[in-house]
């Protein structure tokens, strides 16, 4: 189990190439000799010809027949022993719906319900690193503000901006944010998939059980927190040109108290086998929370007996055909040694400038990225467009630029609506 073996043997066959161009080289070398000394005189020959002694023409040949050999060598992937690894836990899919309608800005919960689940998400994300997680606002009509995506930091961004505004209608309708969560999850996956339902309970008229009942058909489970005071709160409302502050009012003019719904939510949780946490209005332990309820539900089986992988050997050999190329250049000498000689080098040099390269990119689409949550669209849309174009082969970096780039012409549109 732990020989050596090659894990593409197939590419054995180019050994007969190398060895037909190793007999080539050879023959030209010695038929090269004929022929000169058809023409110049052996005494002249060192005078009027630049070239090496005949010695260190055949080390020459012979590097680099090997130079080809060791190619052909690491195409072969050659592999000894093993290592393990450890697999790493399956990762899971999360849409997180939001309630922004205005219910949620009772002050049960400081500074108001809305906040408090924005400030607790931010301090949840950091526990769900692995997993892709989308953002839905929902009030009476639901808004994805976030597809699924690993990318946590457009993901705070998006958090940043849910409120009232990011709905067009208002109401309460908690059977919306399911049904866009449920299209949003796609096709059949193998990971598991979960809604995570941050509200304060109340629903408008909607028919969230079937809601509920068609994401557990799916698969789908809902965790539901619960935000507010089940015994109530008024709702404040600020003018937007005074900055007078009044509570939402009812056709007979008395306050509306908001409450939370536990029930309602707690049977949701019910049907699709979920879970339902009352946050209330006090602190929540977010750790607890992730542990008891949100990581046995959306994490899948963990393999704790991992893998065992065969070591590669094939880096050496490159390696080696590098240094052997460089032999047979300084064993040439002659005039051409210098710039052959920095061609090599350019080759030896050309991962580690690759890596560094690839470093600059990343802390440019950083930069590009703190530019876009500090406003500066312009800076921000001009560093992500140079990161795109510069990807090259990094596929992820290069994706991830394009997909910031559409939310700068979100945030433009935002603001010419403002």
């Amino acid at each position: 189990m732990n020989a050596f073996r090659f894990a593409e043997p197939g590419w054995g066959m180019l050994l007969w190439v190398v060895a037909a161009f190793a007999t080539l080289l050879f023959w030209l070398e010695r038929r090269g000799d004929t022929a000169l000394s058809r023409w110049v005189a052996a005494p002249l020959v060192s005078r009027l010809v630049d070239r090496p002694s005949s010695s260190r023409r055949l080390i020459r040949i012979g590097l680099l027949a090997a130079t080809c050999l060791l190619l052909v060598v690491a195409l072969m992937r050659p592999q000894f022993g093993l290592h393990f690894v450890r697999t790493p836990r399956v990762g899971s899919e999360i849409m997180i719906a939001l309630d922004v309608s205005r219910s949620m800005l009772a002050e049960d919960a400081a500074p108001n319900r809305l906040e408090r689940a924005k400030a607790d998400l931010r301090d949840l994300l950091p526990y769900l690193e692995g997993d892709e997680v989308g953002l839905i606002a929902f009030a009476g009509r639901a808004t994805v503000l976030s597809p699924l995506t690993p990318d946590f930091g457009f993901l705070r961004l998006a958090l940043d901006s849910a409120g009232p505004s990011s709905v067009a209608r208002g109401g309460t309708s908690l059977a919306e944010p399911i049904r866009k969560a449920v299209a949003g999850f796609g096709g059949e996956g193998g990971v598991s998939r979960s809604i995570l339902l941050i509200t304060d309970g109340e629903d408008h008229d909607s028919f969230v059980k079937e809601a509920a009942k068609q994401a557990a058909e799916r698969g789908i489970k809902i965790l539901a927190i619960g935000f507010g005071d089940e015994g109530g709160s008024r709702i404040p409302v600020t003018d937007p040109d005074t900055g007078a502050r009044s509570f939402v009012l009812d056709s007979n003019g008395k306050p509306v108290i908001s409450r939370l719904d536990g029930a309602l939510l707690r049977e949701l949780a019910r049907i699709t086998d979920g879970a339902y946490v009352p946050a209330g209005t006090g602190v929540l332990d977010l750790k607890s929370i992730y542990s008891r309820h949100i990581a046995p539900l959306t994490r899948g089986r963990l393999d704790s007996k991992g893998r065992s992988i065969r070591n590669e050997g094939f880096q050496w050999a490159v390696l080696a055909a590098l240094l052997c190329l460089l032999a047979a250049v300084l064993a040439g000498g002659g005039r051409g040694t210098a710039t052959a000689l920095a061609v090599v080098l350019c080759l030896v040099a050309a991962p580690a400038y690759a890596k560094e390269s690839s470093a600059q990119l990343r802390k440019q689409y950083n930069a590009a990225l703190s530019k876009l949550q500090g406003g500066d669209l312009d800076a921000a849309e001009e560093a992500f467009r140079n990161t795109r174009e510069q990807a090259g082969t990094d596929g992820e970096l290069r994706y991830r630029a394009t997909y910031n780039l559409a939310w700068v012409e979100v945030r433009r549109a935002d603001a010419k609506v403002k």
